[in-house]
């Protein structure tokens, strides 16, 4: 069974790794080490993925309405990655294959909306929309 958890541990060894590198890099501080995103730099909207290490750093200060301002859709699809992660590493010391939700057919169309929607929600300049800037 060892041989069966080296990737699980690997994995969540990585996890671990980018959960502390976040917490030392302190994103919510301006001019920190980690650099502004290029999309918002040079064409100066929100990519999905703005705002993932801040809503990262509240997650793990236990700050929820701080992770869900600063990226709603972030935080459901690291909900959705924890989960996966739970039921693949279960299957692994089971020792069966596990059915991925990512096989199915219409999930990459989903996820694909998914963040196009995210995109364009999240840059539509008026009232609600500003709000879900960062």
């Amino acid at each position: 069974m060892p041989h069966r958890l080296a990737a699980p541990v690997a994995v969540a060894g990585a996890g671990a790794l980018v959960c502390a590198a976040v917490l030392w890099a302190d994103p919510t501080t301006p001019g920190g080490v980690i650099p502004v995103c290029p999309s918002k730099a040079l064409l100066g909207i929100n990519c999905p993925g703005c705002g993932s290490s801040r809503m990262l750093y509240s997650l793990l200060h236990g700050d929820l309405p701080a992770a869900l301002h600063y990226n709603a859709l972030g935080l459901i699809a690291l909900i959705a990655l924890v989960g996966t992660f739970v039921f693949w590493t279960r299957d692994r010391v089971r020792g069966r294959d596990s059915v991925r939700w990512y096989q199915y057919r219409n999930a990459p169309h989903i996820v694909l909306a998914l963040v196009l929607g995210w995109l364009v929600l999240r840059n539509i300049p008026v009232a609600p929309f500003t709000g879900l800037r960062v």
